[in-house]
């Protein structure tokens, strides 16, 4: 067996260099700039196939190791070509491998999801606190005194400017991925790109897939529709949805309470260690396996691995998720709202004072 592909429709920008003018013009100035999206039939992953998934997971969980390491999973023979990127620099918290086909049609962009205890976990949770946060990550009293941006204003205010001048950065892991898949699509200009990760790295995958019209399938990711709104990521033009029509799917489980935004509060396991996860809205589709229901599991932060979706999910047998399927149906998470208690708008002046 093998990673299944399916027919996938994409929207991709006519012109990239026209997609970042109108995302920079919103971000600076406020205006919105029209972009052109071209609809095309590409070769995308199969996630009705419980076997595909179960490869995009294992490439996934290893974003975070190295080949040979003992938390190095092996995949089918046909994916057995890749070579790592990020490794370099100890503290570089982008990194990941890119996965070859073996006649190089198809290549597989994996990236590396937050490590608690590690060289990277300081850059991990200032991009997990800024992306999935609603209001610069005021958790405890160690963020309330060092947030990771300076857009609080008081009650359950925010000021929407400065969060997204927070995003540009170029710390920002985002737009470290925008550079190295402008690389991969130089170098490989006749194969079909996919992007996968788990956690921070399935929100990064979905976010470059839709900034590009690529394939991205995110395990236990948080939601990362508000990233992308905050990014000021232009995207396809909303159809017969609420959703935006990008080629994104993610796939996580009822036991794990940080893609369902409920890891929240003073005193939750995520804010004791100093992570503000607050978001649940997905972009694309989700494929969510009620393990809370079909195996008793029981809503834990630590069922958040990877380990347990491929080992303990995808690739056990005789679990019937929904009626006739051994993969629950994808679904857009219509009519999503994150952050209804807070109100952003401008509160700043242009000093950067309260106004």
């Amino acid at each position: 067996m093998s990673v299944r592909t399916r027919p996938t429709t994409v929207f991709r920008p006519r012109s990239l260099d026209a997609l970042h003018h109108a995302r920079l013009r919103s971000l600076h100035n406020q205006e919105s700039e029209m972009v052109e999206w071209d609809e095309l039939i590409v070769s995308g992953p199969d996630v009705e196939d419980r076997h595909t998934l179960s490869q995009l997971a294992r490439m996934s969980g290893n974003a975070y190791a190295l080949p040979g390491q003992k938390n190095w999973y092996e995949v089918d023979a046909a994916w057995n070509v890749s070579f790592p990127f990020g490794w370099e620099d100890e503290s570089d918290g982008f990194r990941g491998h890119v996965f070859f086909s073996s006649d190089n049609s198809t290549i597989i962009l994996a990236i590396k999801g937050t490590t608690l205890n590690g060289p990277t976990s300081k850059k991990d949770k200032f991009n997990d606190n800024l992306l999935f946060s609603c209001c610069c990550a005021r958790v405890d009293i160690s963020w309330v005194f060092r947030t990771v941006c300076d857009c609080y204003v008081h009650g359950w205010r925010c000021d929407d400017p400065c969060l997204s001048d927070a995003l540009i950065q170029d710390s920002l892991f985002y737009s470290v991925g925008v550079r190295l898949v402008n690389d991969l699509r130089l170098m490989h200009p006749s194969s079909n790109i996919w992007l996968v990760g788990h956690s921070l790295g399935g929100a990064l995958a979905s976010l470059l897939g839709s900034t590009y019209g690529f394939p991205a399938v995110a395990f236990e990711s948080p939601g990362e529709r508000l990233a992308a709104h905050r990014l000021h990521l232009p995207l396809p033009p909303v159809q017969n949805s609420t959703v935006p029509p990008v080629p994104v799917t993610h796939v996580y489980h009822s036991g794990d309470p940080i893609p369902q935004g409920t890891c929240t509060g003073f005193g939750s396991p995520c804010a004791q260690v100093g992570f503000a996860l607050e978001t649940h809205c997905h972009l694309g589709k989700s494929i969510v396996f009620d393990t809370v229901g079909k195996l008793g599991w029981r809503v834990d932060v630590r069922k958040h691995i990877i380990r347990d979706v491929i080992t303990k999910i995808l690739e056990i047998d005789g679990v019937e998720w929904e009626e006739g399927r051994d993969v629950p149906l994808a679904r857009a998470e219509e009519d999503c709202v994150d952050c209804f208690k807070w109100e952003f708008g401008h509160f700043k002046d242009d000093s950067g004072e309260d106004s």
